[in-house]
């Protein structure tokens, strides 16, 4: 799949998230309607119903979203086919290639990519035709409100007074208000069989929308239920919307007045349902609105005239704003993240790096395959874990003695780039705290020749160990070579090496080693032996992502005199004080604790 049809997915992800979040907003609106008759009557209980369903479907098109999810990730992985090597006349240059063990048949997966992805074009192009014909709609609407004003004649106002133009028209519709920008009251001939009394209240029923913006709620309503035409929910709520609309100017016109008015006004009503047009989309109109059309509400309506609700507490609105806000979090939270890792998108991705995870576990005696998930080919730099090479030529050369042995002070022509680096160690602290500065030291005392010898009787990775231009020796030569790359599987063959003594080392060189990487505490049982290393990703270009850094953490354990070796590689988001190698650590120990081996 291509990035483009990965966001379609997500899209469409998105759109049925709106659906769940549509429903529970709509449950709790009809909670409050049921239990709360005087929040119901309340423009900002569904308009912000609306927002709610909104902010929902974009919400979870945000990658800072995906850890306030609580459902695991849908972890979409397409698997590319794997290259054919390519013919090569040195170690360096050899190209990796996944064995064929390590291979996931891409059939399935190739066909349940392919049906989500025309599903998700599918949907683009139905959202798309639908949105299109809301806005068709809204235009038509637009372009008879603007004809039914042209056709009528304007009356005269109240020069003194602020109003909006009054035009009367033949045609028998309701008194509505109509316009955003620069609103137009709109008034039926008809209008002038009706008492003067109900005249004036009718005219008031609408210049009350006028004060109160109601047609800015409308757009915003109308704007968002054609953004989401798809979902019900949408319409439903908007719906109710103009019902409140209509219910607070009821209650604002006839707020005072006596029996006999109220009695007058409700007459009005009916009436006026009795001769009107429907209005159109985007219009305030006396006697209708998309949920008042229609008889059961008209009688409604005229109940709550004759005896209407007096409540008027702050609290019962703060307990819908609060439920609304948790329906909103609660729907992010139970909808799915949509995780994906596209071999092909990221071969095609100029500066994109390979996603790495790879769990690596083999038996060192017989050299049985226990663990093999991920991506564990792929050559990277080995970061700190070279350290364990080191420390096996050191001790083996003498260069190192024993756990305290040499200790070297500090020089600040080492400027160690760590500033908690910056203090004299011996062999156990170097491993413990991993500085490197302390390699260096070592590596260069061995000499390059000498490092150079032990890595190619190790076949460490790709044996790539050399001086190279503009590089001090004592880096090149270390775990900050330039040009020393290995892989999980690679890591794994090493260590069982070290494991089964196979190596022409020394015993005291095995022994130092052993002691210095054991780790303090067992994992369900296993004596673990292990270093981390951590290094930043690095992209096709050769430069360093600054985002992302591969953590490292490989050696063996051993429980009831068996021993596995292991090599975990884990790619994790840059953050602050907290390595990427202590992070893998940390995983692989909580995966050992659970696995049956």
């Amino acid at each position: 799949m291509t990035g483009f049809d990965i966001a379609l997915v997500r899209l469409l992800l998105a759109a049925a998230g709106s659906l769940a979040a549509g429903g529970a907003v709509w449950g709790v609106a009809l909670l409050c309607r049921r239990y709360l008759p005087a929040l119901a009557q309340h423009r900002s209980l569904w308009l912000l119903g609306q927002i709610a369903v909104a902010v929902v479907f974009a919400a979870m098109l945000l990658p800072t979203t995906q850890r306030l999810r609580v459902v695991p990730v849908i972890e979409m992985n397409e698997e590319a086919p794997s290259p054919m090597p390519a013919a090569s006349a040195s170690p360096q240059a050899s190209a990796t290639v996944t064995p064929a063990a390590d291979l996931t048949p891409a059939a399935p997966a190739l066909s349940w990519h392919t049906w989500l992805r025309d599903a998700a074009r599918a949907w683009l192009l139905l959202y798309l035709l639908g949105l299109g014909h809301a806005v068709w709609r809204w235009r038509r609407a637009q372009r008879w409100l603007e004809a039914l004003a042209a056709s009528g004649s304007p009356l005269d106002a109240a020069a003194h007074v602020p109003l909006p133009d009054v035009i009367e028209v033949a045609a028998p519709i309701s008194p509505m208000l109509q316009g955003l920008r620069k609103p137009r009251l709109l008034l039926p001939r008809h209008l002038r069989t009706f008492d003067p009394l109900q005249q004036q209240l009718i005219v008031e029923h609408e210049l009350t929308h006028w004060r109160r913006h109601d047609l800015c709620w409308s757009v915003a309503a109308f704007a968002l239920q054609s953004l989401f035409w798809f979902n019900p929910f949408m319409r439903l709520l908007r719906a109710r919307l103009g019902w409140a609309q209509e219910f607070g100017c009821d209650r604002d016109v006839l707020r005072g007045r006596p029996p006999a008015e109220r009695k007058a006004y409700a007459a009005a009503l009916v009436a006026q349902f009795k001769l009107q047009l429907r209005p159109a989309d985007m219009a305030l109109a006396f006697g209708a609105s998309d949920a008042g059309a229609h008889a059961p509400t008209l009688a409604a309506r005229i109940s709550l005239i004759r005896t209407p609700t007096t409540e008027r507490r702050r609290w019962p609105r703060w307990l819908a704003l609060a439920s609304l806000t948790a329906v909103a979090v609660v729907s992010v939270a139970l909808q799915p993240a949509l995780g994906w890792r596209s071999a092909e998108v990221q071969d095609a991705s100029a500066g994109a790096a390979l996603a790495l995870d790879c769990t690596v576990m083999v038996d060192a005696a017989n050299g049985a395959s226990l663990v093999r998930e991920g991506t564990c080919g792929e050559r990277v730099t080995p970061a700190s874990t070279f350290k364990i090479a080191i420390s096996l030529m050191g001790f083996d050369s003498g260069v190192l003695r024993d756990e305290h042995a040499p200790y070297l002070p500090y020089q600040e022509s080492y400027a160690s780039s760590n500033p908690s680096w910056r203090h004299g160690t011996d062999p156990a602290g170097w491993l413990r705290e991993s500085i490197v500065w302390y390699s260096q030291q070592v590596t260069s005392q061995l000499g390059a020749g000498s490092v150079r010898n032990y890595v190619q009787s190790f076949e460490y990775g790709n044996r790539d160990i050399a001086s190279v231009a503009g590089v001090d020796d004592a880096v090149a030569f270390s775990e900050l070579s330039p040009t020393l790359r290995i892989s999980a599987l690679e890591q794994a063959a090493f260590l069982r090496k070290v494991v089964n003594r196979s190596l022409p080392l020394s015993a005291h060189a095995y022994d130092m080693t052993a002691r210095l990487l054991k780790l303090d505490q067992p994992v369900n049982g296993w004596e673990v032996y292990g270093k981390t290393g951590t290094a930043a990703v690095r992209l096709p270009d050769g430069s360093e992502d600054q985002a992302q850094d591969i953590g490292w953490f490989v050696g063996w354990a051993v429980k009831d005199g068996r021993t596995v070796v292991f090599a975990r590689l884990l790619q994790h988001p840059v953050e602050a004080d907290l390595y990427a190698g202590r992070q893998t650590r940390d995983a692989f120990l909580r995966e050992l604790a659970q696995r049956v081996l």
